[in-house]
This record gives structure tokens, C-alpha cells and sequence, in this order.
């Protein structure tokens, strides 16, 4: 299907490969990376998106996303982080796609009932809203606000949150859980 043409690297880790494009930033590293790991994206992307052509597009997309993170993410298991990227980024797709439909569906019934609606929230309340989810994320106790941050912002997975943070992913899982409640708690206030 899609295929980087790179010099014969097939004994070399994941974590070689790694560890050689950021030392020399040659992207022929990621490109073997993309040999091996394409049909596995793939077909995250082709279960969620549920089209083709849209999950050949997101592959394409999400490892150009790969190429910066790289540079920046420590990461331990290359497959399950390859896993989590391109499952959220799948998600991301999908609710781009909801909020498109959802707007042009009020759209097309009702010029009033699109402006009165309660689903699409006016740009000057979207930046109340950001600004009152970090006054709430600023109050969360600083576990709860940790691992939200890794686990939402940059879109870590449990296991990786728990490399990071030094808890136990039980912990993980809980700092998660009440700290969302929390922030619901804050934001409804």
C-alpha cells in the first residue's frame, strides 16, 4: 500500500530507529517505522473512520503528526503509542465530523434555530469556557491535575501517564476519573 524505500534497516529496533531520528533528524527512520507500522495504523484508522480514502488520508496525517512527536515524546512501546495517536486522532476526526453535521443540519432547518441553539456555543463563550476549564484544572490537587494534563493535552495512555508520574495505573485511572468529576463539578458552578 504505501511504502518509504530505505536502505536495509530490518534488523534494527523500534527504539534504534527512534534513537537515529533524533539524533540526526533524517526521516528515512521514520520512514521504515512507516513501512512496518502502516498497516497496523491503518487499520485503527479504517475502524473508526469506517472509509477507505478517509483512512488512507488520516495514515498520511497522522504520521506527519509522528515526524514532530518523535522529536519530543519519550516513547517506551512504539506500537501501543502508535495505537493511542492514531485512535485519537481517529476520535478527533470524528467529532470534527459530528460538529459539521450537527451545524449544517441546524443550518438547513431553521436560519432562526441555528442561531438559538443551545449545541453550537459562540466563539466569545468558547474562550469563557477555556478560560473557566483552567481556572478549574488550576484547582484540581496536583495528581488529578497531572495526569489530566498527560493523559488529555498530550494524549498519553494510562501506561504512559503512570511511566511518567511514578504512580501505579490504578492510581492513574483514578486520578483521572475523580479529577474529570471535579472539573464538571467546577465548570457547572
Amino acid at each position: 500500500m504505501f511504502r518509504f524505500s530505505t536502505q536495509n534497516t530490518d534488523d534494527l529496533s523500534d527504539q534504534e530507529l527512534i534513537s537515529r531520528y533524533k539524533k540526526n533528524g533524517d526521516i528515512k527512520w521514520v520512514g521504515k517505522l512507516y513501512d512496518r507500522y502502516t498497516h497496523l495504523i491503518y487499520g485503527v484508522c479504517l475502524k473508526y473512520l469506517q472509509n477507505r480514502e478517509e483512512s488512507k488520508d488520516a495514515v498520511m496525517q497522522i504520521f506527519e503528526k509522528i515526524i514532530d512527536e518523535l522529536r519530543t515524546h519519550e516513547v517506551v512501546n512504539l506500537k501501543s503509542w502508535l495505537y493511542v495517536v492514531s485512535r485519537n486522532f481517529c476520535l478527533m476526526e470524528i467529532r470534527k465530523r459530528k460538529r459539521t453535521m450537527d451545524i449544517s443540519e441546524a443550518s438547513e432547518k431553521n436560519e432562526h434555530f441555528f442561531m438559538e441553539s443551545e449545541d453550537i456555543i459562540h466563539p466569545i463563550e468558547e474562550q469563557l469556557d477555556d478560560i473557566k476549564l483552567k481556572k478549574c484544572l488550576e484547582e484540581l490537587n496536583s495528581e488529578q491535575k497531572r495526569c489530566i494534563e498527560l493523559f488529555y493535552y498530550k494524549e498519553m495512555c494510562y501506561k504512559e501517564v503512570s511511566e511518567i508520574t511514578k504512580y501505579e495505573i490504578k492510581k492513574v485511572k483514578s486520578y483521572i476519573q475523580n479529577g474529570k468529576r471535579n472539573l464538571k463539578n467546577c465548570m457547572e458552578k
